[in-house]
């Protein structure tokens, strides 16, 4: 059977009736297995005790909010993609989110086909080191990036980046010296492609230079004026 077609196992935590109708309606005729959890604590106890293919998670819900459900999975060494569903939708919700381990941000109202295609890009994203086996260390300069081990060392000296700030540098150093668009950065670090603003991409990068740069004479992480940023060996921005 295709990829886009296996069913999905999906917990969603989640307290609005009419959402919780509309998603199992339309993901279980599609022959996908749904849990649902309407409040944080419940919701936390499935994540721990259970395993899905993808978690879906409101940040209003009750008794734990969804911040702190999330961030509470992490702690606990859940790996499992979370999707952030919400009607919360400003760049400092969106960073917030994925700083507390979300996968992925979307925001309500939207389309039951997005979500199932972000659901399924969640899927493969997760798969994808299982099937890449070379290139398990990169490195520019002084900076070595271990995918297996999940660290970053630069001068020797460790590096602890979140989850986000991570996957950005890896799809960074995966482009040495390619300039990417704020819109490729987003779809292939975070996937997300629809109605959502550059700046979250913009914070993202500023917390990597702070980690990265900071104290080092020789910058790697720089701005293309206009176009969007490169990651290469140089003492200046392009402007």
């Amino acid at each position: 059977m295709p990829f886009s077609k296996l069913p999905m196992k999906l917990l969603l935590i989640e307290d609005e009736p009419n959402v919780i109708s509309l998603i199992q309606r339309s993901l279980t005729a599609n022959g996908h297995e749904i849990t649902v959890a309407m409040d944080g604590q419940s919701g936390l106890q499935m994540v721990l005790q259970h395993e899905f293919d993808v978690i879906i998670l409101d940040l209003m819900i009750p008794i734990i909010n969804g911040m702190e459900v999330c961030r509470r999975a992490r702690q606990a060494q859940v790996t499992t993609p979370i999707l952030m569903l919400t009607a919360l939708g400003t760049t400092e919700n969106i960073v917030s989110g994925l700083d507390a381990g979300a996968d992925d941000y979307m925001t309500k109202p939207f389309k039951l086909a997005e979500l199932e295609a972000r659901l399924r890009s969640l899927i493969r994203r997760g798969k994808e080191p299982e099937k890449e086996k070379n290139d398990k260390v990169l490195t520019l300069g002084d900076l070595i990036l271990d995918k297996v081990t999940k660290t970053v060392k630069r001068g020797g000296q460790p590096i602890e980046l979140t989850a986000t700030e991570f996957r950005l540098l890896e799809y960074l150093l995966s482009n040495t010296n390619r300039v990417l668009n704020r819109m490729e950065i987003l779809e292939n670090v975070w996937d997300i492609n629809f109605n959502l603003g550059t700046n979250v991409v913009d914070v993202y990068i500023n917390y990597l230079r702070k980690k990265i740069d900071k104290n080092h004479d020789i910058k790697l992480i720089h701005t293309v004026f206009g176009m969007g940023y490169v990651i290469r060996q140089s003492y200046e921005d392009t402007k």
